[in-house]
């Protein structure tokens, strides 16, 4: 067994009949939600007017939510009028299935925010207003539902829900930030309660969890609206807790796990921070801070001891590289600008906030932009959705379309 697989294991991942020989990023930033793509023979280089369009599909309704890819097709969400709906694509970009989910947000930035999660033949979503269900990946069909909001007591801020779900095991495990539930964990199955945790001191945020092994125990990591925490993923119990607060109700970039430490991040110079988790899980002690690496939503990637993530656009606009151990800041690639990004085969994939596509070189000592092109965007709206790389494709979506380009390099 190779060593990839030997992760996806390690990360509860599970592995159906013919999973190497289909494209699989069946979750929000992919199999171990890192967000980093283990394909290989891919474009080191694009032409001058960007990679080989293979499809587009004008029909995701209004959203900021990315796709996951599994079983041989394409998930995603978007908003039609006042309803949010689940869309599956087939690999050549044609419409399968769509399915209601709840109401719209026309809140704060309207659109529908989360990717779909992608389990065992099952797709579980949370809406805006706190309608969590599974439905069956094949019709679309809904197969139960929870109201999250009203079953644990919980309120959302100012931009909704906006959790991707993650699925471990037989759990899914939730973030509704109630007074009957800040954490917790439902049965993947039939959607029962199998644990829910009352000990955090906050409420919910917009962050997408991590779950990882540190200490012999296997856990929960996300933020909250002003910290970050553990939580035992097998009981539900609170492990440990650590300051993060923001300064605009801003908790959103996924934690980063690395040798027992973790990075969080926010924007608008609340800034990110690395701090130790004890062996035992009892407390954490701080390492590092600082307000430059100040990464609002468009994710941060960990390669080869380096951080490399966009600055919030107001005050540290550019690609940040920073030291995870020490907080160094090595440079700011301000010609990168703000961006969300993904990585694969050595490179970063940057789309930038006002839609250019970008092929970036990173290293510690500098990032140097290979390659650019434009998605058609005939709008002003922020491009916003996190880009992905599966099965020598770049997915790149804006509100209504979803372009994917070749980026396999010809044998």
């Amino acid at each position: 067994m190779n060593h990839f697989y030997i992760l996806l294991l390690a990360a509860g991942v599970g592995l159906s009949v013919g999973w190497a020989a289909e494209p699989s990023w069946p979750t929000f930033h992919g199999p171990l939600r890192d967000n980093m793509s283990r394909e290989t023979g891919l474009l080191k280089q694009w032409p001058a007017d960007g990679p080989r369009l293979v499809w587009k599909f004008s029909g995701c309704g209004k959203g900021y939510a990315s796709v996951n890819i599994a079983n041989g097709m394409i998930f995603t969400s978007g908003d039609f009028d006042d309803v949010e709906m689940l869309l599956a694509l087939d690999l050549d970009g044609k419409l399968k299935w769509k399915a209601p989910h709840g109401k719209a947000w026309r809140g704060a930035q309207p659109g529908s925010r989360t990717t779909p999660t992608y389990s065992d033949g099952l797709l579980y979503h949370l809406g805006p207003h706190g309608s969590l269900s599974a439905f069956d990946a094949t019709t679309g069909r809904q197969l139960w539902n929870v109201d999250i909001k009203s079953k644990f007591e919980a309120m959302h801020g100012l931009w909704g829900f906006a959790e991707n779900l993650i699925v471990d095991g037989d759990k899914v495990l939730c973030v509704p930030g109630g007074a009957k539930g800040r954490v917790v964990a439902l049965n993947k199955k039939t959607g029962d309660t199998i644990w829910a945790n009352t000990e955090i001191p906050d409420r919910a945020a917009y962050c997408s969890p991590i779950v990882v092994e540190h200490g012999g125990v296997r856990q929960l990591i996300t933020l909250a609206h002003g910290t970050v925490f553990g939580v035992d993923v097998q009981s539900g119990k609170l492990l440990w807790l650590h300051e993060h607060r923001s300064t605009c109700d801003q908790n959103v970039t996924s934690p980063i796990y690395h040798d027992g430490c973790v990075f969080v991040s926010s924007g608008h110079k609340a800034g990110g921070r690395v701090f130790r988790i004890s062996p035992d899980n009892r407390k954490t002690e701080e390492l590092w801070f600082g307000t430059r690496l100040d990464n609002c939503h468009g994710g941060v990637i960990l390669l080869d001891g380096y951080l490399y993530g966009s600055g919030c656009r107001l005050y540290n606009k550019g690609l940040h590289c920073v030291r995870f151990a020490t907080g160094e800041v090595m440079y700011s690639a301000k010609d990168i600008g703000k961006t969300s990004l993904t990585y694969a085969e050595g490179l970063l994939y940057c789309y930038s906030n006002d839609g250019e596509m970008m092929l970036v070189k990173p290293t510690p000592q500098a990032a140097t932009i290979i390659s650019r092109f434009r998605p058609p965007k005939n709008d002003r709206e922020p491009a916003l959705t996190h880009p992905v790389v599966c099965g020598g494709r770049l997915y790149v979506r804006h509100l209504d379309d979803l372009f994917a380009y070749n980026v396999r390099a010809e044998k």
